[in-house]
């Protein structure tokens, strides 16, 4: 299993923190950074392989991986020429070429504790499956879902009317076998399109579920953070210090039993 990690981007509404790193390099956990982090979540469940597709601050993750790189993961950077002028969806057009058999496509700004990967790699065998989330509310930064007979996606996007949200998108993917060769080949024809580097990847998945299964798996009540903003850095912050992750545990028990 290998993970292709979009990671090119600078943060921009987290600045000044990323006015010279990148925002995959902040501390998160003690000295260890978003990328170390997510590296070492991805290692634990087996993962042996990540791809970490870099832009800005370039040299710098490159150094890090070089340096601070877990256990039991091969990891290389490839770097994006076009990451100041495009969005996620022209990083995922460079990486196609690794997107072959079955793969993990992560955000750079997704954290989550390893349960949440296990249950993705444990999940019902279909060619695209989309790790959701469940709350009570979603704001208008939430990348939400609607979805069909439970599971499978009907649409996701950031403007969906609020009586279809099902949930939102945490920014974390499982290709397997036809699934990664059905987004190659839409990414390759969506690229030519003049608003194409302008896009999000999953704009290309909400037009797939019109015409291919694209299923779900909901990690409710396991924990799981991204970094947009300065209030989020803090939470994930909070949420990876010893104290909450123990009271995580002992709540989610406490679900268990109830």
């Amino acid at each position: 299993m290998k993970a292709i990690i979009l990671s090119a981007g600078q943060g921009k509404r987290l600045r000044p923190l990323t006015a010279d790193i990148p925002k995959c390099l902040l501390p998160v956990r003690g000295n260890q950074s978003v990328l170390e982090v997510q590296l070492r979540a991805l290692s634990e469940c087996g993962v042996d392989e990540a791809i970490v597709y870099v832009g800005f601050g370039a040299s710098l993750v490159e150094d890090t991986v070089a340096r601070d790189c877990p256990p039991g993961i091969r990891v290389r950077t490839v770097f994006n020429p076009f990451f100041a002028v495009s969005d996620n969806l022209a990083t995922c057009w460079l990486a196609s070429e690794n997107m072959q058999g079955e793969f993990i496509l992560l955000n750079g700004d997704t954290l989550f504790e390893p349960a949440v990967l296990r249950r993705l790699l444990a999940s019902r065998e279909t060619p695209l499956t989309l790790v959701i989330n469940e709350k009570e509310e979603y704001d208008d930064d939430d990348m939400k879902v609607s979805l069909t007979d439970g599971t499978r996606l009907v649409a996701v996007g950031k403007t969906l009317d609020p009586r279809i949200v099902d949930g939102e998108s945490i920014g974390l993917m499982l290709f397997r076998e036809e699934g990664g060769r059905l987004f190659r080949e839409v990414i390759d024809e969506t690229i030519r399109e003049p608003d194409a580097v302008k896009r999000w990847y999953l704009s290309v998945i909400n037009e797939m579920a019109q015409t291919t299964p694209v299923s779900t798996v909901a990690i409710t009540g396991l924990w799981w953070g991204e970094l947009d903003s300065p209030e989020d850095l803090a939470s994930v912050r909070a949420a990876l210090s010893d104290d909450h992750k123990e009271e995580a545990r002992t709540y989610r028990a406490q679900c268990a039993r109830a």
